[in-house]
């Protein structure tokens, strides 16, 4: 690695924290996926596929900023290990439910219980904000974690389709199940690294949501999301109607890889000025790259303007993650970055579901239209939000410096 990523594990205990992050996260990419690849195949319902994978996103963004909230306050071993079990416990009624064909709406039920999985993102970022906390290294660290983010969306969606394709259908979802339980027992047995938790009286509390700015960053995520939830499922469904079917884990590790590949770049990077500026330029970017998916006619063709789009990804989180430390109290750190993941899981919720819908009554190229829709509603609600980023609240931690400072600001 270049050398600024590899002075960030000088630190004691940041590779083992970061291993187990990188098993917690994987199953973030395989499991949706996953389950719209089982779906499909033991039942040919690309409709339901989507409604179910929508149902896990829905109730992640339901409850993953409630387990953080828990996490600020009491600690993440203490409340990640009750919710993670909660959610391993429904992915093993899932795969029996999808497997022996009962009702559909068991299948729902399991679900809303998988919903319950911690974002491990978010905890392995608030350990790198307690590491580097006021430092120039945390915005290499927040490029680290975006670029890891990506290499699991590069080979999740491959080894949960290729296995669910060439295995059996549950095999996606059950290593998904696995690599969580390894990830999240392993992470929270690193206790030296574990953020502080910041108990909370009644009066004192509220929600991290509170913050105008970071209202408007999860605002636009949901529609971010919807970008990405329509990707997947429009992107399996194509493959399928050109023959290929096993060849949409590719397609979409390419698109992953994109992003992979400006987040690397992104973090070798210093920058002036406002990080909202480029925040708003990146979510521009993301919505401007999915209008050439609507000429697609072929999966090589595919590949390539996936490749492109990635590029805007990385750069975009990378910046968003800044931005939350700026709006939000340090004591809400990990909810407010579970917010913004919340925002992006409801969006993959009503984008997966909708490009079922579509695909169903008009066929995968017309799926494509979801994302195109969806990036211009992300572009809508970044300009109109955009005042609100500019006056961060008082008293916010801030990434290095203050916000008047920008003048010298090291980091997106």
């Amino acid at each position: 690695m270049p050398s600024p990523y590899r002075a960030l594990f000088a630190a004691s205990g940041s590779k083992g924290f970061s291993a187990a992050g990188f098993l917690g996260r994987i199953p973030v990419s395989m499991m949706g996926i996953g389950v719209i690849t089982m779906i499909s195949q033991l039942t040919g319902r690309y409709g339901l596929a989507g409604a179910l994978s929508a149902t896990v996103a829905l109730s992640a963004a339901v409850a993953g900023p409630q387990v953080s909230r828990l996490v600020d306050q009491y600690g993440q071993r203490r409340a990640l290990r009750p919710a993670t079990l909660i959610s391993l416990t429904a992915a093993a009624l899932l795969l029996c439910a999808a497997h022996y064909g009962w009702p559909d709406w068991v299948l729902f039920v399991a679900c809303v219980g998988i919903g319950c999985v911690p974002s491990v993102g978010a905890m392995i970022r608030a350990r790198w904000a307690a590491l580097y906390r006021g430092t120039p290294q945390l915005h290499t660290a927040y490029s680290f974690e975006s670029v890891v983010d990506e290499v699991c969306f590069i080979f999740g969606p491959i080894i949960s389709i290729g296995l669910s394709t060439a295995w059996f259908p549950e095999a996606g979802p059950l290593l998904a199940a696995c690599f969580l339980a390894v990830g999240v027992f392993w992470l929270t047995a690193q206790r030296a690294t574990e953020p502080e938790p910041h108990p909370r009286e009644r009066k004192g509390g509220g929600s991290a949501m509170r913050a105008p700015g970071l209202q408007v960053l999860v605002a636009t995520f949901v529609a971010t999301g919807a970008i990405f939830g329509a990707v997947d499922v429009v992107t399996v469904a194509f493959a399928d109607e050109q023959g290929h079917k096993a060849a949409a884990s590719i397609v979409l590790a390419v698109y992953a890889a994109g992003s992979c590949v400006a987040g690397m770049v992104f973090g070798l990077l210093h920058f002036a000025g406002a990080p909202e500026r480029r925040w708003l330029l990146g979510v521009c970017a993301m919505a401007v790259s999915m209008i050439p998916l609507l000429l697609v006619g072929n999966l090589p063709f595919l590949a390539v303007a996936l490749f492109v789009a990635g590029l805007s990804i990385a750069p975009t989180m990378i910046t968003t993650m800044s931005l939350i430390e700026e709006h939000v109290p340090r004591a809400q750190l990990t909810e407010g970055m579970t917010w913004v993941s919340t925002g992006l899981t409801a969006g993959v919720a009503l984008g997966s579901s909708a490009g079922g819908w579509v695909i169903d009554a008009a066929g995968a190229r017309a799926g494509y239209g979801v994302p195109a829709v969806a990036g211009a509603v992300a572009v809508a609600v970044g300009f109109l939000g955009f005042r609100r980023l500019k006056r961060p609240a008082p008293g916010r931690g801030g990434s290095v410096e203050q916000h008047s400072e920008r003048k010298e600001r090291h980091v997106a």
